[in-house]
């Protein structure tokens, strides 16, 4: 594990991080910082009263956008017209809707008031964007993350009604936009969308392309 000073201007190759990819821990989240580490591949973890983690698995979790699995019982739903979904409409909301939803398998959130303003400054820059997904003109899920050229770094998804997130990720993937969805690390909910694993090299390679 390498050891990051406030003011450092590069990252550790990713090939130096440990086996559960953590590769350093310091630094900042500086809009400028948080760019560079996309581009490499890297992402940041953040708790309350720690310093900065950064990663960068040796596998990585991904969808490519033509293999999204849409359920039978999606397929209904995303054709009643019972959401609207928008882009880049609501971002700080999807963003605090994010750190602020309970879930099962996590005490507490990552996505602390210093990462929201973070990735909000991120926004401002149009590296940063988010999906909507509205339900009678009330936010009820969502995703958001950064791009690196034609590749969406997923960060997180929310979801107030059943479903809605889900139909945030299949709408992402259906606009054409990206040639790859990076969901860092792998879930039950992921893998049954059609995520699968690939190597570091070779996601590096596709956010180099």
């Amino acid at each position: 594990m390498i050891l990051l000073s406030k003011h450092f201007t590069h990252f550790p190759d990713v090939t130096l991080a440990e086996p559960d990819g953590l590769l350093a821990i310091g630094g900042n989240l500086e809009p400028e910082t948080l760019q560079k580490a996309y581009n490499n591949g890297i992402f940041p973890w953040y708790s309350e009263g720690e310093p900065i983690c950064w990663y960068a698995p040796p596998a990585r979790c991904v969808i490519f956008p033509e293999h999204i699995k849409i359920s039978k019982s999606m397929r209904p739903l995303l054709r009643s017209g019972r959401f609207q979904l928008t882009m880049d409409q609501a971002f700080e909301q999807v963003i605090l809707q994010c750190a602020e939803i309970v879930r099962l398998d996590q005490d507490g959130t990552w996505i602390l008031p210093e990462m929201q303003a973070a990735y909000l400054l991120l926004h401002q820059t149009g590296k940063a964007h988010s999906v909507e997904v509205w339900e009678d003109g009330e936010l009820v899920g969502g995703l958001y993350g950064v791009v690196v050229h034609n590749v969406f770094c997923g960060e997180s998804m929310f979801s107030k009604r059943s479903n809605a997130s889900k139909a945030a990720l299949i709408w992402l993937c259906t606009q054409h936009e990206y040639r790859l969805i990076d969901c860092q690390v792998p879930n039950d909910h992921l893998m049954s969308l059609g995520a699968t694993m690939i190597p570091r090299a070779d996601y590096t390679a596709y956010l180099k392309a």
